[in-house]
């Protein structure tokens, strides 16, 4: 194998610092509609998929239900979304407001002017190839998560 081809360095350090530049950079535009990226994110996601269980939101943001409860609690104290009961005592819901509705739509003209920039600074085909990268980077991790299958490392 062609040792310019095998991994240098670590994986996990490179995603994270990647990760944090492009958190600042998403941060800097809906900034101006008075949220961060995540409670966008958060945010964007309630109102795509509300009412919805806390459980299956976590699941489909493929985080873990004690962050999904950290990060839910900002959006709640500012009206953008409630956590109201479910069909039965021990169940939940969370769903948007019409606060929410609207400061997702306020935040949603910010983020894409941020999209815009990123595709500008890295390319539109650098950005089209990191996405289908990181798709079927993701869909390793879902297939062995269904399959219960554990890489060796």
């Amino acid at each position: 194998m062609n040792s310019a081809l095998k991994p240098q360095g670590c994986t996990n350090l490179k995603l994270r610092q990647l990760t944090r530049l492009a958190t600042r950079h998403y941060d800097q535009y809906v900034a101006s509609a008075g949220l961060k990226n995540t409670q966008y994110a958060l945010l964007s996601h309630v109102v795509g998929l509300g009412p919805i269980e806390p459980g299956e939101l976590a699941r489909r943001m493929q985080m873990d239900a004690s962050t999904l409860t950290r990060n839910l609690q900002p959006l709640s104290a500012l009206g953008l979304i409630e956590v109201r009961a479910g069909k039965d005592a021990r169940s939940r819901l969370v769903e948007a407001t019409s606060a929410g509705r609207a400061k997702r739509s306020e935040t949603q003209l910010a983020w894409k002017a941020a999209q815009v920039a990123l595709n500008e600074r890295l390319g539109e085909d650098r950005v089209a190839a990191l996405h289908e990268l990181l798709d079927a980077c993701i869909g390793c991790f879902d297939e062995s998560v269904e399959t219960g299958a554990a890489s060796s490392g």
